[in-house]
């Protein structure tokens, strides 16, 4: 699979955010996020905004501590959440654009700046889907973008060190069940999910296995964000549907 280049990582980043403050400029700010129960849109608005001036202060310092929580603060004029949503966006991409190298973690380690703004870029577009769904509008996202968020979370659910942080995910090893994740467009291979006795270990294409689910690359992304059930997208589970609800029921985030 295609992997994303900065600049269409920093247009995507721009896109969603723009689409999240679009979406969340309808409801009321104390509104409850359906997706995220315990947030009002407000906080959603707070965490999305602060997240990037966060990776901004980050690229241009080129380290981080560890950030527990980020804090969900948002001007309290919701007139001023669009353009403050954008702004936070459009720092995080110059001051990335000007510290092209590496960053400093003290988990993950040294990595290129850019894959934190791939960072960014994913979560808000999640976010845009959550926003969205409170608001009851649509929510569009291109087959690359969708597939790009897929891979990344994949990548982080099944690292070795995942499970020191998150127990839970060491529930998805197994004893070599499969899971293949089938998107209807072409430009997108797929995924297969073996759940090994180590490890589950994620590969690209499609294949025969225990279960499938196929459909939209962005249903699939929703499904596996846990911001749609099944029933609830455009797509079709074929095979032991037991492992899907199994590991949807382990990655929770």
């Amino acid at each position: 699979m295609d992997v994303l280049d900065i600049t269409r990582i920093a247009e995507g980043l721009r896109e969603h955010t723009a689409g999240l403050a679009d979406a969340a400029s309808g409801p009321a700010p104390d509104t409850t996020v359906p997706t995220c129960p315990e947030w009002t849109l407000r906080d959603l608005v707070g965490h999305v905004g602060q997240a990037h001036r966060w990776a901004a202060d980050m690229f241009r310092t080129g380290g981080t501590t560890v950030a527990v929580e980020l804090p969900r603060d948002a001007p309290a004029d919701q007139a001023e959440w669009a353009a403050w949503l954008r702004a936070g966006a459009a720092e995080a991409v110059a001051a990335q654009a000007a510290n092209a190298g590496p960053v400093a973690h003290p988990v993950m380690g040294e990595a290129p700046s850019a894959m934190w703004l791939r960072r960014m870029l994913n979560d808000t577009s999640v976010h845009h889907a959550d926003a969205a769904i409170t608001a009851g509008v649509p929510f569009a996202i291109a087959a690359d973008l969708a597939a790009d968020e897929i891979t990344e979370t994949f990548a982080h659910l099944t690292a070795p060190a995942a499970a020191q942080f998150k127990p839970e995910l060491a529930e998805l090893r197994g004893a070599g069940e499969t899971l293949c994740l089938r998107a209807d467009e072409p430009s997108v291979p797929g995924w297969l999910i073996t759940r090994g006795p180590d490890a589950a270990i994620v590969e690209y294409g499609a294949r025969d296995a225990d279960m499938t689910i196929a459909g939209p690359v962005r249903d699939l992304m929703l499904v596996f964000a846990r911001r749609l059930a099944p029933e609830d997208a455009a797509v079709k589970v074929t095979g032991d549907r037991a492992l899907l609800d199994h590991w949807l029921a382990h990655t929770a985030v």
